[in-house]
């Protein structure tokens, strides 16, 4: 007890400088969190995909489409048991700014996502409904849309004014599933597709395709693209996994940066704690070197600089993990859903308490070392 009060009031002997270096590792240790949570969030997508899933689409590039006969020939090679049809529509609702994903379906797609649940009789009317759509739970909860309502959108791969009645929101128990997403008709699309630009009819963006054995994946997808090869559209198919990491590679410099400013901040506030600490132990030269003179060693030194250090890493980096979960939801309300799941993980809070703890010990290092060493005569003849 006598040293945890010798070290508290050490620690704030002079309250503003230890506040401020409170205060400063505090924002650095929010500041690593979030920005760990927005590489989290750029994954989630992956790490949610399911390896009984595969995907297949243009080996050129998603820009180009497959031929609608192909689903026959991909359900008949060994080891799919279903395929769905799924493309991209990329529609703007009332301004561009609200963007979310809306995919074209076939009626069985939502048979290959199990993790995803609607009300039977949502179900019964979507299936019925040629300009039926169904919504995430978590898209719904954004623009406040219900079962009933009329949704308009403004093509832009799909030139013209559309319209769609939300007949279902569909939604998961894991809150890890991104649910911010429109589901409508393949079908009511090509029709009219078949009316208007028939040259672009019939045509798929990818074919999801449901496997018996995920250890069979690599297998099936590589019967499945030898069936198209030398074809006109030959295939490339691939895990639900691999495909959703294929986007996330195409922004791995702006995830690198994003890591690099994390670390640099950490690395900021290490130089500001050392400092702070170096500061203070110069100060009390002749404290240590009394200390001495009565007998204490220099283990019991090292420890006061030790526990000093520890205790501000410990209330400033605290109080920053403390703050990164509201931090963090303000930080998803403001970006709009752009990140669907957006939450603080468990392991970016021990990385978090990791970094406060590496820098109260690595601060303290070198005062600790030079307060050690101090010698009596020395130290009485210093002055602070």
């Amino acid at each position: 007890m006598f040293v945890f009060k010798l070290i508290l009031r050490s620690a704030f002997r002079h309250r503003l400088r230890t506040l401020l270096t409170i205060v400063g590792l505090m924002v650095a240790v929010l500041a690593y969190g979030l920005l760990q949570t927005v590489v989290d969030a750029w994954y989630a997508g992956a790490q949610s995909a399911s390896g009984a899933r595969l995907i297949t689409r243009n080996s050129i590039s998603l820009a180009f489409s497959l031929p609608i006969s192909y689903e026959n020939r991909i359900r008949g090679v060994d080891g799919v048991n279903r395929v769905a049809r799924s493309s991209w529509f990329g529609g703007v609702y009332q301004e561009p700014k609200n963007f979310f994903p809306q995919f074209a379906v076939s009626d069985n797609y939502l048979e290959l996502y199990p993790e995803f649940s609607v009300p039977e009789d949502e179900m019964t009317a979507w299936r019925r409904d040629r300009k039926g759509a169904l919504i995430g739970r978590q898209l719904a909860d954004q623009y406040g849309f219900k079962v009933g309502d009329v949704l308009p959108l403004r093509g832009t791969i799909y030139p013209g004014s559309w319209e769609f009645v939300v007949r279902g929101i569909f939604d998961s128990p894991d809150p890890a599933k991104i649910t911010r997403q429109m589901l409508f008709h393949w079908n009511y699309l090509n029709e009219t597709l078949r009316k208007v630009t028939v040259r672009r009819a019939d045509q798929v963006g990818v074919f999801i395709v449901g496997i018996e054995r995920i250890d069979d994946a690599a297998a099936v997808s590589t019967n499945i693209d030898g069936v198209f090869r030398n074809s006109l559209a030959e295939t490339l198919t691939e895990t639900e996994q691999a495909f959703q990491l294929g986007f996330v590679a195409l922004s791995d410099q702006i995830i690198a940066a994003i890591r690099l400013v994390s670390y640099v901040v950490i690395l900021i506030i290490l130089a500001v704690m050392a400092n702070t600490m170096a500061m203070s132990a110069r100060e009390r030269t002749s404290e240590y070197a009394t200390l001495k003179a009565l007998g204490f060693g220099p283990g019991f030194l090292a420890m006061l600089i030790f526990g000093e250090s520890m205790m501000i890493a410990a209330i400033g980096g605290g109080i920053g993990i403390a703050l990164t979960g509201p931090a963090a939801a303000a930080f998803k309300q403001a970006a709009g859903g752009i990140f669907p799941i957006f939450t603080v993980s468990s392991s970016t809070v021990s990385l978090q308490l990791a970094c406060a703890v590496a820098v109260g010990f690595v601060a303290a290092l070198v005062p600790a070392l030079r307060a050690s060493r101090v010698r009596i005569v020395e130290g009485l003849r210093a002055i602070g």
